[in-house]
């Protein structure tokens, strides 16, 4: 799914047959000016998401844009500004105050887990623990926030999880059967396996075929002992049980990337608002 796809949609699913208290209480010719207020400070994200929601609702709009994605705000900051029809400003309302204000606070979070991160050499990742048919938007903000996007589906990286392995048969027959898979279609994927302990590691070491090795609820001592194991023969990433009150941790043990789901599906959306002025 595209941005257009994803603002038609959720336009549809809004306005239905129509916005009837716009339609019964405003004349259809009302022209009027709404600015978007800042009422918490944070990270800003979704600006660029506000200015195409705006252009699918009415190409005539005429949006001044004062602050960008990934500015620091505070409370009274103006954002931006619209002006045009007044029942279609109302129509774009919701849907730009939604997606800018979870977009927001998940932009926000996500750089303060950067900051922790600075003077290491781990990136952080986001992951798929995403809201179903909002992924582009969250996506966009964690980058916004400073993190790096993983994938973005299940369709353009292999990732061998715990029940892969399981189901297949073992680490080397679900590493094999992926490599397979990719010379059969054609296909050109980097693979990732997860691994549980040291055991499942030396046995990807002796596999090899893989691209990243992802270590699962390891502690940081774990971590630091299977990154000196592997020794840059492969990339690393460590998940599992990593909040901010550990991150520091984890990054501090030479692994190259730490992936959180908390990025998107443990946040707060900031207080935003679209008033008329």
């Amino acid at each position: 799914m595209n941005l257009t796809e994803f603002i038609r949609l959720a336009l549809a699913e809004d306005v239905g047959d129509g916005d009837h208290t716009s339609l019964s209480t405003i004349p259809a010719d009302a022209q009027k000016r709404a600015r978007l207020l800042v009422k918490e400070a944070g990270i800003l994200a979704g600006v660029e998401v506000a200015q195409a929601i705006f252009a699918e609702v009415d190409p005539n709009f005429e949006v001044e844009v004062l602050m960008r994605d990934g500015d620091a705000i505070k409370p009274g900051d103006i954002v931006l500004t619209v002006s045009g029809n007044a029942r279609r400003i109302l129509t774009a309302e919701r849907l730009v105050l939604n997606c800018m204000q979870r977009m927001s606070g998940i932009a926000t979070h996500t750089r303060q887990l950067v900051n922790l991160l600075d003077g290491t050499r781990a990136k952080l990742l986001d992951t798929r623990k995403t809201t179903p048919n909002f992924r582009i938007c969250e996506k966009m903000a964690t980058r916004i926030g400073g993190a790096v996007n993983h994938r973005f589906g299940l369709y353009d990286m292999i990732l061998i999880k715990d029940n892969h392995v399981d189901f297949a048969g073992g680490i080397e027959a679900a590493i094999l059967k992926a490599v397979a898979y990719l010379q059969e279609t054609g296909r050109q994927l980097r693979i990732e396996i997860e691994t549980r302990n040291r055991a499942e590691v030396d046995e990807v070491l002796r596999v090899g075929q893989v691209d990243v090795i992802l270590l699962d609820n390891f502690q940081p001592d774990g971590i630091r002992d299977m990154v000196r194991l592997i020794n840059g023969r492969f990339v690393t990433e460590a998940s599992g049980g990593i909040d901010e009150t550990n991150l520091r941790a984890y990054a501090e043990t030479g692994v190259d990337f730490i992936s959180s789901g908390a990025l998107t599906h443990q946040v707060n959306s900031l207080d935003l608002s679209l008033k008329a002025y």
